[in-house]
């Protein structure tokens, strides 16, 4: 399959997320679940805490045994009993009488209040409380973090650590998440070597290789990285290979927009090709299509193009793919100097911000790999605009904001 017409950025993202699915779910661990997605929403089991606690070191009184009571005026009282972490005291505490107890452990039955150590004085069971204490002081109660029935997460979020410790603290020790994709990423050309100081001839070093083991690690999923010569026989027998055990495909070189591409040729054979060729600067020799209902994204074999394209075509739909719901947003701010751009064509200028400007690299060229370790962002020129001015406002996409 051949296009000759360049289809724009947009037209070719739409395509692409309304083509995809997300590739099931599974039952993992929690401790397994930091930056898993959840398929289903967290519903608490119970209580947390699931008693009253103190919330402090020191003695649980009954509050009104304090009343009136100061530092120069102590209230006396007589500790009856001692409760330390993880435990749980029988004795019913009366007027007059105190508890000693640590931080977390229940209040005991007939008190409603903790006063801090600090402001007691003890002598062997006699205890001097020189402050006035109110009921409930220093005592967390019984759900006052999360009740039974409280809907804590819910699906489609990213876990965090702070998750993990709100899903244990509802009663779960397992949960449903969305599965990880397998993503085959296969390098072609015959010219790729790996890196060694004694390259020589026509040959270069492999450096997709690495990326996209980061890009697609990046984004969640899990790659399989494997390296094919310019055959059309082999790129076919790893991309039918991969298809069987992967949830899609990423393919680097074979994708310039003329006849007779080994990686689009070989997608048109066993599926079907629904994009070749995009009015994107760089990346235009882009392609996506569809085998065995998995998705094969077709890059660039030049490095910097295949990361551009990456970044506008294949992220967010891996993203998707376990679902995730992340849209890229732009920031304004302000150019520092003019940038030329042509209509009909959305360009992805490499850039270094600086707080409210944004320079753009006079590095240019796909194969400049220093350009995008020296950048920081993409300044985005929409197809409809014929450039920036010096002193404009412009959209840029920075590149954290792409991650999670």
């Amino acid at each position: 399959m051949f296009l000759s017409n360049l289809m724009p950025v947009k037209k070719a993202q739409d395509m692409i997320s309304s083509s995809l699915k997300n590739v099931g779910t599974e039952e993992i661990s929690l401790e397994d679940a930091h930056k898993r997605v959840l398929s289903e929403e967290i519903v608490s089991l119970l209580n947390s805490p699931p008693f009253e606690r103190s919330a402090m070191d020191g003695y649980a009184i009954r509050a009104e045994d304090t009343f009136g009571f100061s530092e120069n005026n102590p209230a006396k009282l007589k500790i009856v009993d001692t409760i330390g972490a993880g435990q749980v005291s029988d004795t019913i505490i009366k007027n007059g009488e105190a508890i000693k107890i640590a931080t977390g452990a229940p209040i005991p039955k007939g008190s409603n209040a903790v006063v801090m150590e600090e402001y007691t004085v003890a002598d062997k069971d006699s205890l001097g409380v020189e402050m006035s204490i109110t009921p409930g002081e220093n005592v967390s109660p019984m759900g006052e973090d999360i009740e039974t029935g409280d809907i804590v997460l819910k699906k489609g979020k990213i876990l965090k650590p702070q998750d993990l410790a709100i899903i244990a603290s509802a009663g779960y020790s397992k949960i449903e998440v969305f599965k990880k994709p397998k993503i085959g990423v296969i390098t072609t050309g015959n010219e790729l070597v790996m890196p060694r100081p004694d390259i020589s001839g026509a040959e270069i070093i492999n450096s997709n290789h690495y990326t996209f083991i980061a890009f697609v690690e990046s984004a969640l999923a899990v790659p399989t990285l494997v390296h094919c010569l310019d055959s059309a026989k082999k790129v076919e027998d790893e991309f039918e290979r991969l298809l069987e055990t992967h949830d899609g495909l990423i393919s680097t070189g074979g994708t310039a927009i003329s006849k007779g591409d080994v990686v689009v040729d070989v997608t048109e054979k066993i599926g079907e090709v629904l994009v070749h060729g995009v009015a994107l600067r760089p990346g235009k020799p882009f392609g996506f299509g569809i085998a065995h209902e998995k998705p094969i994204f077709m890059l660039s074999g030049y490095p910097v193009a295949a990361m551009v394209q990456a970044d506008v075509f294949v992220r967010n739909n891996l993203y998707k793919m376990q679902g995730i719901d992340l849209a890229p947003q732009c920031v304004s701010k302000i150019a520092s100097r003019k940038i030329p751009s042509s209509l009909g064509r959305t360009d992805y200028i490499r850039a270094k911000t600086d707080g409210s400007n944004v320079r753009p690299l006079k590095i240019k060229g796909s194969g400049i790999i220093r350009s995008m370790v020296e950048s920081d962002s993409y300044i985005v020129i929409e197809e409809n605009l014929e450039g920036i001015g010096e002193g404009e406002e412009c959209n840029v996409l920075t590149y954290d904001s792409l991650t999670i």
